[in-house]
């Protein structure tokens, strides 16, 4: 709560000034059932036109201010809302950027999508409800009762066993229904990780021909989720005929008891009607009061759905020094007996990994599937912190240098390209925002990528839908290797970044990087031996640990894993000459 009153205080006129337009609108609400009683009481029963049409003018003039006065408390909470709502949005999504990977790998992609979708939307919904309704509801109950006491006494003695019979129903369900609508979110954040990875994966999906299963699945989930809303929903339901039953007893009780009174002359029919007009004021008001309790306890647990995004600490801080500038003899990167295991692993990804790269040297990791690769590179540019040993850039301890100047440093190209709906030069432009026409397309010479934009008309304000969707998967790689390359950073890492190319791009792709990134250490990481072998040092991984450290010809001699994967390829080359 602390957090969400932070956003209201910053909009301090806007958040007061919407109950207090609703108090005004409940006021002059609460004066309709007296002008109706005089209206019977003189007017009609006394035969004074005058009086009526004067009584009417005055119903009229107390219906046009107080619609007026409900849409401008309408208007300032509906405003206090967005913003509120806004502003956590935006402080969420400034938050979840200063995560590390394994804050993220931990929570889970889908769950802080609907933390900054579903359950920020459902607080903004409950901000503007609560401005609205929270000193309204209870003023037009407790309002109402009060008025009615002072028509009359003894004809308004119903209103004092109605009123706590309908706050003890309404209550009663609230305090069942609570929980059960938690449950139900629960639910639903399970269909929207369903529905997210479908359709993330609706080609694996079609090429394996799952759709059925995958229907199947999402069918039974969605069926939890209709029935736990179906069983929530016909309890909440209850709410409506058990109070309007009561509602109606109660009138039934004033329309006896101020019967009574006005046959003995004690009281005017037109008090009578004004007493079941408060009774029916009381009865829209609780029902509402109800409503806004039910939205509130959806929008609190929101609320706490999204303070436990912020409520996680990032493990590695924004903080730190500047990257030291390269010296002689000092090593670009160097391990020194990392080790590394993910969050909720039993055993280390990474083990026992020491190796040196100076300024200006190729440094190829080769191994078998899941042997670590990606791992150890995405310690380099600290998306993950180490979690024994000692990773050092040009000399300096990583973890006390800021992440902003260790990625400044680092340009990494991942396995997966990833590219952003926009233009090709937008697009370029992460890697250096002022890059100009000049530089982007010497970093397109160099990835080999040059001749297919040259081929576009659009040249460099190609527009890229969503994904890149609209370029096959080896232009996707070429550009991201460019878009890396933009930035001409200190350390290069391709991470297994040409497997979409063919042989041959791939080859004048690595004879491009060496002329072109003249003192620039260049990380290749690739399950292809003719990637690799080339480079200054090679580090052979196997199941997480070193298998082999030195040049191509080295190992050969040294490394056995090394020679069974080179063996390998030369066999399956040997088989499609032969095929």
């Amino acid at each position: 709560m602390k957090r969400l009153l932070s956003y209201l205080k910053k909009y301090p006129v806007i958040t007061v000034l919407a109950p207090l337009f609703k108090l005004l609108e409940a006021t002059f609400e609460l004066f309709v059932p007296l002008v109706v009683a005089r209206m019977i009481d003189v007017g009609i029963a006394g035969g004074d036109g005058l009086y009526l049409w004067k009584m009417g003018a005055l119903l009229i003039l107390l219906g046009v201010v107080g619609f007026g006065f409900s849409l401008i408390a309408q208007y300032f909470a509906a405003k206090s809302a967005v913003n509120t709502g806004m502003a956590m949005r935006s402080d969420l999504f400034r938050h979840i950027n200063a995560l590390s990977y394994q804050e993220i790998d931990q929570i889970g992609v889908s769950t802080l999508i609907n933390r900054m979708t579903g359950d920020v939307n459902q607080v903004q919904s409950g901000v503007n409800m609560f401005l609205r309704l929270f000193l309204r509801s209870p003023f037009v109950v407790l309002g109402a009762a009060v008025m009615a006491f002072t028509v009359d006494l003894k004809a308004a003695v119903p209103f004092a066993v109605t009123i706590p019979a309908l706050l003890a129903v309404v209550f009663a369900i609230l305090l069942v229904t609570m929980p059960l609508y938690k449950k139900v979110q629960k639910k639903l954040d399970q269909v929207l990780l369903s529905t997210r990875e479908n359709l993330q994966g609706i080609r694996v999906v079609r090429a394996f021909n799952r759709q059925k299963e995958e229907m199947s699945r999402f069918k039974g989930e969605t069926d939890s989720l209709y029935k736990g809303q179906l069983f929530v929903g016909k309890i909440s339901a209850l709410l409506n005929p058990l109070t309007y039953v009561l509602i109606n007893l109660g009138i039934i009780a004033v329309l006896y008891c101020g019967g009574v009174q006005v046959d003995a002359g004690d009281l005017s029919q037109g008090e009578v009607i004004a007493l079941i007009n408060y009774m029916s004021q009381i009865l829209t008001e609780l029902v509402k009061l109800a409503n806004l309790i039910i939205l509130l306890s959806r929008a609190l647990a929101s609320l706490g759905r999204v303070n436990a995004v912020f409520a996680v600490r990032p493990s590695i801080p924004e903080s730190g020094e500047a990257l030291p500038e390269a010296a002689a003899g000092v090593p670009a990167v160097q391990f020194d007996q990392v080790g590394f295991t993910y969050a909720g692993a039993r055993e280390e990804t990474l083990r026992g990994v020491s190796f040196s790269v100076l300024p200006g040297e190729t440094f190829g990791i080769i191994g078998g599937t899941g042997s670590g690769k990606s791992t150890l590179a995405n310690l380099i540019p600290r998306f993950y912190d180490c979690t024994s040993g000692t990773v050092r850039l040009f000399g300096k301890d990583i973890r006390d240098v800021s992440p902003a100047a260790v990625q400044r440093a680092v340009g990494v190209v991942p396995q997966k390209a990833t590219l952003f709906t926009g233009s090709l030069r937008e697009n370029m432009r992460w890697g250096k925002a002022d890059a100009t026409d000049a530089e982007i397309y010497a970093a397109l010479d160099t990835a080999q990528a040059r001749e297919f934009v040259d081929g576009k008309e659009e040249g460099l304000d190609l527009r890229l839908t969503q994904g890149g969707g609209n370029l096959s998967g080896g232009q996707k790689q070429r550009l991201t290797i460019a878009r890396a390359l933009t930035g001409r950073p200190r350390i290069l890492i391709l991470d297994d970044s040409a497997s979409a190319l063919d042989f041959a791009t791939d080859a004048r792709l690595r004879q491009a990087i060496k002329r072109d990134t003249e003192n620039m250490t260049v990380f290749i990481i690739s399950q292809r031996v003719s990637a690799i072998r080339n480079a200054d040092h090679i580090l052979v991984l196997d199941d997480g640990q070193p298998a082999g450290y030195g040049t191509h010809e080295e190992l050969l001699r040294t490394s056995p894993v090394y020679r069974e994967i080179c063996a390998s390829q030369s066999a399956g080359k040997e088989g499609k000459e032969n095929g």
